[in-house]
């Protein structure tokens, strides 16, 4: 099977670690990728928000499987194009995406399939704001209605802070937010592959969005997670997907938008019970690295039959092993960053046993300028394959040597530890994060600490 995946971050690391697992890859495209992911396929100087130039290049490299990590290709409508093109294609259309491209569209959608949430006002003006808030009360809870990488949702006591990122989303171009009613209780994440009318779970994880240690500072992209979660209630897979995934599959079908891709349920354990937190449409970053980590299921196989509509009731196979992973970030993160710090002593975590490393945001010195979406402004190199055929914007480049791997910023690195447990899981990850040298970064030390 050719495979060509779209993404340059961790969570695309970590699927591309998965998707080489599976003995039925026979070539995996990257497109742009980073450094740590050219160590497992050919990366592709690609434009992924153009879906008529991905389709084009899938098909005249024979691609079977197009997977579509972040977001933002998404909800440009590229599954679409790839589905036009007659090549099966992992990840919802434009249409579907929308239950993460627009909280409010979700929040109408859980409504009709009786989904439980958090009670909810959307609102254009600032007065609408002010409103609502008064009506929710502290906690203030204030989501930016779009795309927002993880960041878009802040919760605070303080009216004023609630006041202030309501302004800073009303200011974007079409600017919505939802205020919330805040929802206590540990949260969680389930990921569900769809296939537009079957929700199959695989094992719930843990993530830690606040930027320090004990949930202070500001809301990040995640700065950790761990699975599985050994206090969690045995039932709970089985009642998210029954009560909460599978109703919500059912309603875009019935719209007469399938939903095929990932459905990410955030979900929070209420003293009123698992309510939605928000949906996503991709695999979760960092808690991707922790679950497929641990995932046996040949990953390529299973995203197809969804690509396919052939999901069934499979009984996916786990590792018993626990996996924690740890994020590294860079000066100033989750704020303006500062980027090409060298990062050293990357050999020595990936030399500590049970722990492999995740590139997120770096680059090879070596390639020169960045874009600004992170892809390296390189000569194409022409690459043969196998049967002799020219592939002009492909590259063998990306990989890094010796200390040309710098830091592109925002969250750069991660480490994942395996381990009998949680604890041995942490103690792997921990270890090696200490290894890594990279100025002015930070991480969170209290992972799964209290698990």
């Amino acid at each position: 099977m050719n495979i060509l995946l779209l993404g340059s971050g961790g969570r695309e690391h970590a699927i591309a670690r998965a998707l080489r697992r599976d003995d039925a890859v026979d070539v995996l495209y990257i497109a742009p990728g980073n450094p740590g992911l050219a160590a497992l396929g050919t990366l592709v100087d690609l434009d992924i928000l153009d879906g008529e130039a991905v389709a084009s290049f899938a098909a005249a490299r024979g691609v079977d499987l197009v997977v579509v990590g972040p977001e933002a290709p998404l909800v440009a409508g590229v599954a679409d194009a790839v589905r036009e093109a007659g090549i099966d294609v992992f990840g919802p259309s434009a249409e579907a995406a929308r239950l993460e491209g627009s909280k409010a569209f979700a929040k109408e959608v859980m409504a009709s399939a009786n989904v439980p949430t958090a009670g909810s006002r959307p609102c254009v003006t600032l007065a609408e704001v002010e409103a609502a808030l008064d009506v929710f009360g502290a906690p203030y809870v204030v989501k930016d209605d779009g795309l927002a990488a993880g960041k878009g949702v802040v919760v605070t006591n303080e009216k004023s802070e609630a006041l202030a990122h309501a302004r800073d989303c009303l200011d974007k171009p079409a600017g919505k937010v939802v205020i919330e009613d805040y929802l206590d209780g540990p949260e969680v994440s389930l990921f569900c592959l769809c296939d537009g009318r079957t929700a199959l779970p695989l094992e719930p994880a843990q993530d830690y969005k606040r930027a320090r240690d004990g949930g202070a500072g500001p809301n990040t992209g995640g700065m950790g997670s761990y699975s599985p979660l050994p206090w969690a209630d045995p039932g709970l897979v089985n009642a998210v997907t029954e009560e909460i995934a599978q109703p919500v599959v059912d309603e875009m079908a019935r719209r007469g938008t399938p939903f095929v891709g990932v459905l990410y349920c955030g979900l929070a354990l209420t003293s009123d019970g698992v309510k939605v937190v928000e949906f996503n449409v991709r695999f979760g970053d960092p808690e991707t690295q922790s679950v497929l980590a641990r995932l046996r299921t040949p990953l390529a196989w299973l995203l197809r039959a969804a690509a396919r509509g052939e999901l069934g009731g499979e009984a996916l196979e786990w590792t018993s092993d626990a996996a924690v992973t740890v994020v590294l970030a860079a000066a100033g993160y989750p704020g303006p960053v500062r980027t090409g710090d060298p990062v050293k002593g990357l050999a020595a975590a990936e030399a500590t046993a049970g722990v492999h490393v995740i590139h997120a945001g770096t680059w090879n010195a070596a390639e020169g300028a960045r874009n600004a979406e992170g892809a390296a402004l390189v000569e194409a190199a022409e690459v043969r394959d196998s049967t002799g055929n020219s592939h002009a914007n492909e590259r063998v480049s990306g990989a890094y040597t010796g200390d040309s791997l710098v830091s592109a910023g925002g969250r750069v690195l991660a480490c994942v530890g395996m381990g009998a447990d949680v604890a041995a899981a942490r103690r792997a990850a921990y270890a090696a994060i200490g290894e890594i040298e990279l100025a002015g970064s930070h991480f969170r030390r209290d992972i799964a600490a209290d698990v």
